[in-house]
């Protein structure tokens, strides 16, 4: 599906999705319960519907209202004699999450993904996996794992994928005895862990902090807390605040918690350095208005996320801005160090990658035709650029955005968007 964006500011409130992030960890969590839990989320996102499917693949019971869903766990369900099939298709963070308990569970299981999901990192934990006793059919997707992971000390580079060590963290208090995370290099995005401590604290799981790592005691039981609500979504907000950082009257985003344990919700502290106007009021909404925008600095090691919006935002400023810190990013849905930089430049703009993130100087915006590299984010930046094109914007397979963010389109149109599939 392809889009075509008219010019035009962006106004008005609106209501933040779910976090993505937080919703994998809490629906895991849930699986793994004493007894059934209550999720009361908005999202629909295709990457939150693999980890839902992959959690009834454990052997939790998951049932759909119009408001969330209903989690009735493993342990309260008899267990299949079959070998589970984890169909993961995208994302990065079901398989991550998933792989380390299905092995913690020892029942084996079949793994398989879509698109790029099977040339993204995952070596260093198939390897320390297979350290825990548990055997791969083959080190990329598609494989089958067999064996029951053992208690012991888990080694791992911090600065591959913090979500390594999230589904370590998961899978360790499942074990009959005491393990170990320890870390050769320091943790990069280091927040997406504080995200999983915090959930697991929310089921009365212990985890304690060490120099080097983490100490999981163990069994634990993941005791449920009856009925959650998941956290506004910090990363998808963003492009919504971004917004009325370019003009306007002004945006509004209800539902983020300035004090989230999300590493995103730095985004503010960026806008203001950017030079917008950022005001919070008592009924939780976080308003942004346009100022004069000026290039900055800035490292997004522990919030690479952001990088698409933030270049928009960039290529809006005078000067001249420096993202550093965003390696990884060439390993995401698209490499997206390149296809952020073709977006800018797309659009008239000008941008030139760096060996670890991007030089943007910052001018016009003149419209164009731009790919979103079947990334999510990548198409959402370029709904965003539309508002200070001079032209129209067309964005090849807006689609991508369902894979975080099914009513982005729908969102967009509520604050003034005009797009038009084409």
């Amino acid at each position: 599906m392809d889009r075509r964006i008219e010019p035009g500011m962006l106004s008005g409130r609106m209501e933040a999705i779910a976090s993505k992030s937080e919703l994998h960890r809490l629906i895991l969590c849930a699986a793994l319960a004493d007894a059934p839990v209550t999720l009361l989320f908005r999202s629909g996102a295709k990457d939150v519907e693999a980890t839902l499917d992959c959690a009834s693949a454990l052997g939790a019971k998951i049932e759909r209202r119009g408001d969330g869903v209903c989690i009735t766990p493993i342990s309260c369900r008899e267990k299949s004699l079959e070998t589970p099939v984890f169909y993961c298709r995208e994302s990065g963070s079901t398989l991550r999450f998933v792989l380390p308990l299905a092995a913690a569970l020892g029942r084996g299981g079949r793994f398989y993904g879509e698109g790029r999901l099977a040339e993204r990192p995952l070596g260093e934990l198939v390897t320390a996996l297979e350290r825990g006793g548990i055997e791969f059919s083959s080190p990329k997707l598609p494989f089958e794992i067999t064996g029951r992971l053992r208690p012991g000390r888990y080694t791992l580079p911090g600065n591959v994928s913090s979500q390594y060590v999230t589904g370590l963290l998961l899978a360790l208090p499942l074990l009959e005895g005491e393990s170990e995370i320890g870390l050769e290099t320091a943790l990069e995005s280091a927040s997406y862990v504080d995200i999983t401590l915090a959930v697991l604290r929310k089921f009365g799981v212990d985890v304690r902090s060490t120099q080097q790592g983490y100490t999981v005691p163990a069994p634990q039981c993941f005791r449920s807390p009856g009925t959650l609500r998941a956290d506004g979504d910090w990363s998808n907000g963003a492009f919504f605040l971004a917004a009325g950082a370019l003009g306007g009257a002004g945006v509004t985003v209800t539902g983020l918690s300035e004090n989230s344990t999300q590493g995103d919700r730095v985004m503010l502290e960026l806008l203001r350095r950017f030079g917008a106007a950022v005001e919070s009021d008592e009924t939780g909404g976080i308003t942004v208005r346009g100022g004069t925008l000026h290039g900055i600095e800035a490292d997004l090691s522990d919030a690479p996320d952001l990088l698409p919006v933030l270049a928009v935002l960039a290529a809006c400023a005078e000067g001249m801005t420096r993202f550093t810190g965003a390696a990884r990013l060439r390993l995401k849905e698209s490499d997206r160090l390149v296809s952020t930089a073709a977006l800018v430049n797309g659009l008239g703009g000008c941008a030139e990658e760096t060996t670890d993130g991007l030089l943007i100087r910052g001018g016009k915006l003149l419209g164009g035709t731009v790919s979103s590299y079947h990334d999510h984010r990548i198409a959402m930046a370029a709904a965003v650029a539309s508002v200070r094109c001079l032209g129209d914007v067309c964005i090849r397979d807006a689609g991508a955005v369902e894979k975080s963010y099914p009513g982005f389109f729908e969102d967009f149109a509520k604050m003034g968007g005009k797009s038009h599939v084409v």
